[in-house]
């Protein structure tokens, strides 16, 4: 993760004390602003950017006039992430195949400086659960149900009313309620379901696979046209079974070093090619099954993730 420092201090006016009080300031509220940020636009380097020109502004703006520097900070990058996520729509839309968000390796680790915050709203489901949602929508529903800033508050950041903002909050749960789980499993759960779904995959066991998959299970991956990819949903539990061994006997180099980690805050699988992260596999679990399998193997997606260390054999 990048982090705000002199060089940008350096191309900004006032005393190195002020900037480096205003500095102090920010570094408070990073894990914060990242955390909004990256659950905003499901990319790293782009909730990165957005923590970048957040520290930019508030370096610039006039102290006198900040009462608050956490609410004028949550403001920045709020209305940033909007406006990026509106820009980055019009990406999406001619993005070559699926497109998943971002996976996050949430070890300590991955993260020394703590800046991420880890929760249910941090997973790859939830966040793909919020791609439904127009960018005000996504704002407003982050902020009051994730966060938990009050309906005056999320008006204020984003320049809405109360009223409207109940409105939109209303509108966005109902675009996602249908299919948001009703509970979520437990770590043990999730660990023992994930880990007998690598050992069926690995043994090639069909019917143990498909025993783990909800009848309507879904596999989405998404290489971006840079990797090898299914280039639409996968659905039911025999069609996925089929594509995921299908797609180990044909795509996948024999050489892998796979690697159990926590990924987005749940079990998860990076795989590894000459020391470098190859893909990401998570799952989804609802009523005891599988019911969404992600994997991600677009290269410009997995910059974030950790190199392997140690022995490679």
């Amino acid at each position: 993760m990048r982090k705000p420092n002199d060089t940008l201090i350096d191309g900004v006016h006032g005393t190195s004390v002020e900037n480096s009080i205003r500095l102090a300031t920010f570094d408070q509220y990073r894990s914060l602003l990242f955390s909004i940020a990256y659950r905003m636009l499901g990319s790293v380097a782009d909730a990165e950017d957005m923590l970048q020109e957040t520290f930019i502004r508030w370096q610039q703006s006039c102290e006198e006039k900040v009462s608050s520097p956490r609410a004028f900070l949550v403001t920045i990058i709020s209305r940033l992430c909007i406006n990026q996520l509106q820009s980055a729509r019009v990406q999406r839309e001619e993005y070559v195949g699926q497109w998943l968000p971002e996976p996050i390796v949430t070890d300590l680790a991955s993260d020394p400086f703590g800046i991420i915050r880890v929760d249910e709203s941090l997973s790859i489901a939830f966040l793909v659960l919020l791609e439904r949602l127009t960018p005000v929508e996504r704002a407003v529903f982050l902020l009051r149900e994730v966060f938990e800033y009050e309906y005056a508050e999320v008006a204020s950041i984003l320049g809405q009313n109360e009223a409207n903002c109940r409105q939109i909050l209303r509108r966005a749960r109902q675009h996602i309620s249908a299919m948001r789980p009703r509970f979520v499993a437990s770590e043990h759960k999730q660990s023992d379901l994930f880990e007998r779904f690598l050992s069926a995959v690995r043994t090639g066991e069909m019917e143990g696979l498909v025993a783990l998959l909800a009848e309507d299970v879904e596999l989405h991956s998404d290489g971006g046209g840079k990797a090898i990819a299914v280039p639409n949903v996968v659905q039911g539990a025999p069609n996925v079974a089929r594509g995921i061994l299908g797609s180990l006997k044909k795509f996948v180099p024999e050489n892998l070093v796979r690697r159990l980690a926590l990924v987005n805050g749940e079990p998860g699988l990076v795989n590894y090619l000459d020391g470098k992260p190859h893909s990401v596999l998570t799952i989804h679990i609802a009523a005891d099954r599988i019911q969404t399998i992600y994997i991600v193997t677009n290269p410009e997606k997995l910059s974030n993730v950790p190199d392997l260390q140690g022995d490679l054999n």
